[in-house]
């Protein structure tokens, strides 16, 4: 049983944060956007406080430091992050936002070029980013003149989603407070779900314009506890087996789930040129993380066919 847990996790993982798309998109019918990411964190986020406080050494944080990296989770990761991909999913298909938010890898190089300076990105890591840019213009189709269109703009705001989160990754590494990351992603939910509230409100959404029904209620039960709570713990669980290269692979099987779901529950349908964005954003992560794929595949084999010991 042992030889196939840690692919086995792997392969969850990748359903549980490639159908939360399919979810996304059937929550809201029922759910004004922002406040429906809102209500998504906030049982997340007292989820994981709940298992900070039994894993880490401080389930709070310390210092300015160690806030200021929660400030930039909260903000970026979390908050932006969900309310642009809320917002933008109302007009694109669950596969086509799996798709452009699997660039995330590929942006976050471009902003740690950058910001980090041990970054270093060669002629073919540039080839990788522009590879990863024509697959999202491949998935969106945009036209020049009518760029803020209906049509154009959902998967523009699943962009800025992709660019938040990646900038907020960036800057966490930035900041390097050293806070422990369950800490951090418990207070970085919260104070996320908290700003997408302000935001809620500000947009004149309201819980009197909530549909409650069986759709609303599982939507908002899987992306809390399943995708969000339980998709973090395996997170974790991962992190520490396979090391931050290998994770970025969920990014680019989770459309796979997305698509899989979003046509067996929604009956949405994967078009060509959504499949050739993938290929290329896929082709593009490649071409960035060439050296360190080299290096850390073989490892990745061992590791989930169970034969490395665990760190």
């Amino acid at each position: 049983m042992s030889t196939y847990r840690n692919l086995g996790l792997f392969l969850a993982l990748s359903a549980l944060w490639g159908s939360a798309f399919a979810a996304i998109k059937a929550g809201l019918s029922a759910f004004p956007p922002v406040l429906f990411a809102a209500l998504r964190y906030d049982v997340a986020g007292v989820v994981m406080l709940g298992y900070a406080a039994l894993r880490a050494d401080s389930p709070y944080p310390r210092g300015r430091d160690e806030w200021a990296t929660v400030a930039v989770g909260a903000a970026l990761l979390i908050a932006a992050y969900h309310a642009f991909l809320f917002v933008g999913e109302q007009g694109t298909t669950s596969a086509a936002a799996a798709v452009i938010v699997s660039l995330s890898p590929v942006l976050t190089t471009v902003f740690a070029r950058g910001l980090l300076p041990d970054e270093r990105l060669s002629a073919v890591g540039v080839a990788g980013i522009v590879l990863g840019l024509v697959g999202v213009a491949a998935v969106a189709q945009p036209d020049p003149a009518t760029l803020l269109s209906s049509e154009t703009l959902p998967q523009l705001l699943v962009f800025a989603a992709a660019l938040s989160f990646a900038l907020g990754s960036v800057l966490t590494t930035y900041v390097d407070a050293g806070v422990e990351i369950e800490t951090m992603e418990a207070w970085s939910m919260l104070g996320g779900a908290g700003l997408m509230h302000l935001v809620s409100l500000g947009l004149g959404e309201s819980f009197a314009a909530i549909t409650w029904s069986p759709t609303a209620l599982w939507s908002l039960a899987y992306l809390s506890v399943g995708s969000s709570a339980v998709g973090f713990l395996v997170y974790f669980d991962l992190l520490e087996r396979l090391g931050p290269v290998e994770i970025n692979l969920v990014s680019y099987v989770a459309p796979l789930f997305a698509a899989v779901t979003g046509f067996l529950f929604l009956e949405e349908v994967v078009d060509a040129w959504t499949a050739a964005g993938f290929c290329c954003i896929f082709l593009g992560f490649a071409l960035i993380k060439r050296q360190a794929l080299r290096r850390e595949i073989p490892r990745l084999r061992t590791a989930l066919s169970g034969r490395e010991e665990r760190r």
